[in-house]
């Protein structure tokens, strides 16, 4: 049973070394109390506990050689109780099997297996064991959550094995057990007796009703969303500095020749000019660029993403020493799939990774990336996502300067398809504005404006790639376009990576193509263009000296005279005409409705007696009725069966007739007789039967449906048409009136 938790906690797991070692951890605990089953109970712990100690220790060795840590066992040790639970806890899935991921599964199946072992050998209590390793399994299904499949075949094999553990009798306990009550006097004896089954039907009754209760309630759990136990978890956190990295550019700008990194790749091949990425940056307040990232320790295998379709994909691999760079941003060609050397967090949202404990000087580790290329001839067809599912990314904060939005609207309304429209923004950046390495930092509102319209002589249209990036994805958002701002490096192949190497690129989000990655920084030769020559903010109203003067004097307009009826009207209709207008118009709103509701009502029953096999048309037939009974005010009850249905229906139709039934001439087509507001059907009786036989046909069709003839749908029909027309004469004549447009029918079943 315990080694059953270590399979269904490994399905969280990367490989098979954590269930192996749960099995090991189960049979050592068990093993050791059977070998030890001679001895004093205070005695067992002791040497179990010791060789707790011992595995632990050679199992903290093998995970470590296994994820390739290094350091000696006694820190790994540490290190490994120390964060042992809050780092199970904001591990990604896959779990990779490191010393800390490791320990607490590994001293819990243990400890189960020996409070276990030890209730069931020393103590005979086998049911009583069961409970360790059934809380341990219970423990080992909430951890993982929704991260897995339902453990259905362990759940099974848990069951059985604890089954077949009641149903194996034990050898050699000794003497069977005497007849408690045996020798007792015959009185006594059945007093004894009648106790013990008083307790025993108590205790039946008790499991019974537990059963009854939680048996519904867990029930309806079955499809529901197990709860993550890692939301309650807080996941490792950055500094402002890391959740915003894009501040750090004009810094770099200002020192190119900073050394930040060093990159080589391992097995002396030359690489071409990559760009490792540091962060991705989605979130934008109008203020500040974020990373928004929620970070999970991971191990050295990340997860896998699914290239976009058409994509070419090249594994760079890439060993990095750290200089001078500063923060937890750990620098890595996209997208990452193996980080080796380093104790990274990753967030699969952005491709983001960081080392918790920060970067050091001399820190080497080597990372293995996906290098994803998408096919550019579909850029100029594909379109760009909209939804929840890219909200994040087309958010735009409140506050944005108008001349943005106008520049954003200019652009947009002369390229429509979404790619022109990002090259069009990515052109017009690269064409009217210059980039320099002393511009000050900032990427707000007010900063891009500046950045944008500013005048030259006054400092306006130049900045670093920060406000080129950050420029280009607030206008992509305010023009429709997923965008997203990215702060990299700029790496020529193996050798140092400098300040100089810093900047930051836009990137859009293209429908089956991914994220595709912009260039809006001006060429080094190219001269930029004054921005007032393609765009010129227009102001809403023009200045009054622009105002065009008039040629004509105006002339004084008359004062008005007043009528002999009375002042002049200001113009517009009379107040009877408006009231009139208002009592028709609500006067069309109630006819209109009352005859939407007629119709529906006629479309209705005409569906339910008309239509489909003759099974629904008794179903209908047998609706009609009882939506009648409802429009009388004389509903049946829900308990009720259909035979009792039909006896109440004959009753409600008896009851509302007054005098004695069938008295009078016999009408015709309806059924009824005499005159006034209530009449009498002719022949109560014999709607009555009509009725037990639909209450019959029902009946039928509910334990043998498809065998209703034609025939006996047509005298359904005309027995629920008959009974519904009798039951309606019987009503007052307003109630006849607003019988056909009641919507009551309409909110039922069809």
């Amino acid at each position: 049973m315990v080694a059953l938790t270590g399979v269904v906690l490994g399905r969280v797991y990367a490989g098979g070394l954590l269930t192996r070692l749960v099995l090991f951890a189960a049979a050592g605990s068990v093993l050791v109390s059977v070998a030890a089953r001679r001895l004093p109970s205070w005695l067992v712990a002791p040497l179990s506990v010791a060789a707790l100690a011992g595995f632990t220790l050679w199992s903290l060795r093998v995970s470590a050689d296994a994820a390739g840590l290094p350091g000696a066992l006694t820190g790994v040790a540490a290190d490994a109780a120390r964060n042992g639970i809050p780092r199970l806890l904001t591990a990604m899935i896959p779990v990779e099997p490191t010393p800390d991921t490791v320990l607490v599964p590994l001293v819990a199946a243990w400890l189960a297996g020996l409070a276990g072992a030890e209730v069931a050998l020393r103590a005979g209590r086998v049911l009583l064991g069961y409970l360790p390793p059934t809380l341990l399994y219970a423990g080992a299904v909430f951890l993982v959550g929704p991260n897995a499949d339902p453990a259905t075949w362990p759940t099974v094999a848990f069951a059985a094995v604890a089954a077949l553990g009641l149903a194996v009798p034990s050898r050699g306990a000794g003497p069977p057990v005497a007849d408690p009550v045996a020798g007792l006097a015959p009185g006594v004896r059945a007093a004894v007796r009648a106790r013990l089954a008083a307790t025993t039907a108590a205790g039946l009754a008790v499991v019974v009703g537990l059963a009854a209760l939680l048996g519904p309630a867990l029930a309806g759990r079955v499809d529901q969303r197990p709860v993550d136990p890692r939301r309650y978890v807080e996941p490792p956190r950055v500094e402002s500095l890391d959740e915003n990295p894009l501040i750090r550019i004009s810094g770099w700008a200002l020192n190119p020749e900073q050394r930040l990194l060093e990159v080589r790749t391992p097995g002396g091949e030359r690489t071409r000019s990559t760009r490792l990425r540091l962060a991705v940056l989605s979130d934008y307040d109008g203020v500040t660029w974020r990373v928004g990232a929620t970070y999970r320790n991971a191990g050295r295998i990340l997860p896998v993403v699914e290239p976009a379709p058409g994509a070419t994909v090249e594994t760079v691999r890439q060993e990095v020493t750290v200089a001078d760079l500063s923060g937890r941003l750990l620098p890595a060609v996209a997208t990452p799939r193996e980080v080796t050397g380093a104790r990274v967090a990753y967030d699969p949202l952005t491709g983001t990774l960081i080392r918790p404990e920060g970067l050091t000087p001399g820190l080497r580790y080597t990372v293995t990336s996906a290098a994803e290329r998408p096919d550019t001839n579909l850029l100029a067809t594909a379109d760009v996502p909209a939804g929840d599912a890219v909200a994040r990314v087309l958010r735009v904060a409140d506050g944005v300067p108008e001349p943005l939005r106008r520049l954003a609207a200019q652009l947009a309304e002369e390229n429509g398809a979404p790619y022109a429209r990002a090259a069009a923004i990515e052109q017009f950046l690269a064409e009217h504005y210059r980039v320099v390495a002393d511009a000050p930092s900032g990427h707000a509102y007010p900063n891009l404006e500046f950045f944008l319209f500013g005048r030259r002589d006054g400092g306006g249209q130049r900045g670093t790639s920060e406000q080129f990036a950050a420029a280009f994805a607030v206008l992509g958002r305010l023009s429709g376009l997923p965008t997203r701002v990215v702060v990299g490096f700029e790496s020529s192949g193996d050798g140092p990576v400098r300040a100089a190497d810093a900047f930051a690129w836009p990137e859009v989000f293209f429908s089956g193509l991914g994220w595709v990655p912009f260039d809006p920084l001006p060429r080094p030769d190219d001269e930029p263009r004054p921005v007032e020559e393609d765009f010129r903010p227009k102001p809403e109203d023009p200045p009054p000296s622009e105002a065009p003067e008039p040629t004509v004097e105006p002339t004084a307009s008359p004062e008005p005279v007043a009528g002999p009826g009375g002042p002049a009207e200001a113009g517009g209709p009379p107040t009877a005409l408006l009231v009139g207008l208002g009592a028709g118009g609500a006067l069309l709103l109630v006819v209109a409705a009352l005859l939407a509701l007629l119709l529906a009502r006629r479309a209705r029953t005409r569906a339910r007696l008309e239509r489909g096999d003759p099974g629904q048309r008794i179903a209908g037939a047998w609706r009609e009725v009882t939506d009648a009974l409802r429009l009388a005010g004389r509903p049946a009850g829900g308990d009720l069966s259909a035979s009792e249905v039909a006896a109440h229906a004959r009753r409600a139709l008896v009851g509302a007739v007054p005098g004695p039934i069938g008295a009078g001439p016999v009408g015709t087509g309806s059924g009824l007789v005499g005159a006034g507001p209530h009449r009498a059907p002719a022949d109560a009786a014999d709607l009555g039967a009509r009725l037990e036989e639909l209450a019959g046909l029902l009946n039928r069709m509910a334990f043998a449906p498809g065998t209703a003839a034609p025939e006996e749908a047509a005298r359904a029909v005309a027995t629920a048409t008959d009974y519904v027309t009798a039951l309606r004469a019987t009503r007052p004549r307003w109630r006849r009136l607003l019988w056909s447009v009641h919507p009551g029918p309409l909110r039922r079943p069809h």
